[in-house]
């Protein structure tokens, strides 16, 4: 996003709500060069309020619902970290995230919205599910929709928002052919905050929808199967949610800027007590122009928002937000009928919900409507055959950027032996094995092109894809080397990176028994980490060479990683989708090595693919193998993108360098050549020992791991 200028500025933004999904849609179009974006979010996705009625009764899905943080965040060129802030420290400029280094800032934006949360009130945390987050609440929703039999729902809660989800529960219900009994609970009147016209209509709608409303009621404890109020009068319900006013989250109240009843308190120009520190939406009290939570205000703070982060990052001057005194409120009826009321005038019926939809439709298509990165215009005039090297896509990160697996043998098919005796070379093994008396030792290294923008997570993957050469040997951890490129950042955000980058990685070679010794770091034009590292064998080394007819293959962890990461670069990917590939290639095989210690022959699957790699097993082995497609686990959502037609860069050199492959062709076998980055290990064991290991590995927390052929005495790979 910055052409090859330095970073030197931090911008984040904690939380992905209305606002700031505008202002990074915004930014994607016009960047501020120099800034670095960093958003915070917990999850892949942010739920847009606008239409959380409409999903609950049934008439939206849930990809209408979410905005897509992940393809937005490519779009906007930012670094999205999955996790939830629980702490700012404004004088360091440090943000807490649970489980990873903390995040740095120069400039900070908070859109975190409110939460229905009702810790003060007993049996709440345990049995009430709060309506905000979106989210959680969406999800939640969703499973006691689908397992309702005799269905009794209580909103704590008669505001608006309380009222709407009401009429959309009992119509989804409903719509299952159920008979609801829905109680709408509040300490004082019935959606009091609306006109006399708009209130009287609302209260029709509800009674219409079979809403009890139970008014002037005071809760006073939440049970698993009921709502308790202080006269003494338990309501039965099965799904109890609390809708009743907005709170603010409570780790605002260290952020050490001016509060409004724990809101952060902003001026005209967004911006809190703290100059470094603005706040947007529902988490914001504006104290120029106080307005109640509503959705209209944060996305219409959007533009202001954008101009004013621009601003203040540049030097230049800052713009003032005016609110609108009222605005027009479009309230869902349960069905397909809305209610609009603005300036005490208030209208319901059909005609209105198809105009609200279009409304929410609207605002949700521009989250749709993102243009990716292509590939650069190529001179007229040009070499013969640049077009075929440069490809129809940009090239992948990860191991979809690597040599093809063809190009590398024959580049090192002429190297002479090593000429030592402590140093035993296997050609196409995993890892170098030294030995040195008694003592066996194996060393490998493996460099990796970021395929993700947090440096934090890409360094989890990168350990996780160095380390898998020891452990396919059998081999124990025991040192590392760190070498990075770092992009053009200023000495600043240098440090800032570089914190994140080693704490991860020690963390991690730590917890893998192994020690940071040393490193290498220079700048380059993008991010790339890697590690060479060495490790210990109390036996003899498992090797690509020992696999027997008749053995079964396992597999540890699922593939699509290639294809997953290369859809994702494109725009093409849903965010839960990518959320799941990088835990997949964030996940240890430390404990799958230890379990898997008795395998004839074992490698891991990384960027040659399954077939690759599997051929590198037959060939050193002198067999072949015949895989069960319906039995090799794949991620959510890489076959969809197979068949799409979405592939990663090196998938042709992976088909070119593998074995003979028979069999049935299709998206299912492309996943075979799919690179993969921090796969699972891929293990000839015997066959009476097979289903046990599984078993073991499943216990341990692989729960994709599966057997997924047997090793044939005939050569070549047979696909059934």
């Amino acid at each position: 996003m910055n052409d090859g200028l330095p970073l030197v500025k931090d911008l984040v933004l904690v939380g992905g709500g209305h606002t700031h999904a505008l202002v990074l849609r915004k930014w994607g179009m016009k960047a501020l060069a120099g800034v670095r974006v960093t958003l915070i979010n917990p999850g892949p996705t942010a739920a847009y309020s606008g239409m959380l009625p409409g999903y609950v009764a049934g008439h939206y899905g849930r990809d209408d619902l979410d905005i897509d943080l992940v393809r937005l965040a490519r779009f906007a060129g930012a670094r999205l970290i999955d996790g939830a802030v629980t702490a700012i420290d404004p004088a360091a400029r440090l943000i807490t995230v649970p489980g990873r280094p903390p995040v740095a800032y120069d400039v900070l934006s908070l859109d975190v919205g409110i939460t229905s949360e009702m810790p003060a009130l007993p049996g709440f945390a345990d049995h009430g599910v709060p309506a905000k987050p979106l989210g959680n609440f969406a999800g939640r929703w969703t499973a006691f929709r689908e397992a309702a039999t005799a269905p009794h729902v209580a909103v704590i809660g008669g505001g608006v928002a309380g009222a709407e989800l009401a009429m959309a529960m009992a119509c989804s219900l409903k719509t299952r052919g159920l008979a609801p009994v829905l109680q709408l609970i509040d300490r004082g009147q019935i959606v009091d905050s609306l006109g006399p016209n708009a209130q009287r209509r609302m209260r029709e709608a509800l009674l219409a929808n079979g809403v009890t409303l139970i008014e002037a009621a005071e809760v006073t404890e939440v049970t698993a199967d009921s709502v308790i109020l202080a006269d003494g009068r338990r309501i039965r319900s099965d799904f109890t949610t609390g809708a009743a006013g907005a709170r603010p989250h409570d780790w605002q109240a260290g952020i050490g800027v001016a509060l409004h009843d724990g809101f952060v308190a902003v001026d005209r120009h967004l911006q809190s007590s703290n100059p470094a520190i603005f706040a947007v939406g529902d988490c914001a009290h504006m104290t120029h122009a106080p307005r109640p939570k509503a959705g209209v205000y944060a996305v219409r703070q959007a533009p202001v928002l954008f101009d004013n982060l621009r601003a203040v990052l540049s030097g230049g001057q800052l713009r003032a937000y005016v609110p609108q005194r009222d605005y027009l409120k479009l309230i869902s009826l349960g069905g397909k009928a809305a209610l609009a009321e603005r300036f005490g005038t208030a209208l319901a019926g059909p005609m209105l919900w198809r105009w609200k939809d279009r409304i929410d439709r609207k605002f949700m298509r521009q989250f749709d409507d993102l243009t990716f990165m292509g590939q650069p215009d190529l001179p007229l005039t040009r070499a013969e055959g640049l077009v075929e090297a440069v490809g129809d896509k940009p090239m992948c990160g990860g191991c979809g950027a690597k040599v093809g697996r063809g190009a590398l043998r024959a580049a090192l098919a002429d190297l002479p032996p090593a000429g030592r005796d402590d140093v035993v070379m296997v050609p196409g093994d995993d890892a170098g094995l030294l030995q040195m008396g008694a003592v066996r030792q194996v060393v490998s290294t493996d460099h990796l092109r970021a395929l993700t923008a947090d440096p934090v997570v890409m360094t989890r993957i990168a350990v996780n894809h160095a380390l898998g050469d020891i452990w396919a040997m059998g081999a124990a951890p025991q040192a590392a080397t760190v070498n990075l490129i770092l992009p053009k950042l200023s000495a600043d955000l240098q440090t800032r990176t570089l914190r994140e980058i080693m704490e991860t990685a020690d963390d991690c070679l730590r917890a893998a028994g192994a020690a940071i010794v040393g490193g290498h770091t220079s700048v380059g034009s993008e991010l790339t980490i890697g590690f060479t590292v060495t490790g210990l064998c109390d036996q003899a080394p498992i090797t690509l060479r020992g696999a027997r007819p008749g053995d079964a293959l396992i597999l540890t962890k699922p593939l699509g990683s290639g294809v997953i990461m290369a859809a994702e670069m494109a725009g093409q990917a849903r965010g839960d989708t990518v959320f799941g590939a990088l835990a997949a290639m964030c996940r240890s095989q430390a404990r799958a090595s230890e379990i898997l210690c008795e395998a004839h022959a074992m490698t891991d699957v990384t960027g040659f693919g399954l077939a690759g790699h599997l051929s590198g097993i037959t060939d050193a082995s002198g067999t072949g193998a015949r895989l069960t497609l319906a039995e090799i686990p794949v991620m959510s959502g890489a076959v969809d993108l197979a068949a799409a037609g979405v592939h990663s860069t090196l998938l042709r050199d992976n088909i070119a360098g593998s074995g003979p492959v028979t069999g049935p062709m299709g998206p299912m076998t492309d996943l075979l050549y799919d690179p993969q980055t921090a796969g699972g290990l891929l293990a000839a064991v015997a066959e009476a020992d097979a289903a046990g290991l599984i078993q073991q590995l499943q216990d341990a927390g692989y729960a994709e791991a599966a057997i997924i052929g047997l090793v044939t005495a005939e050569p070549g790979i047979t696909l059934i």
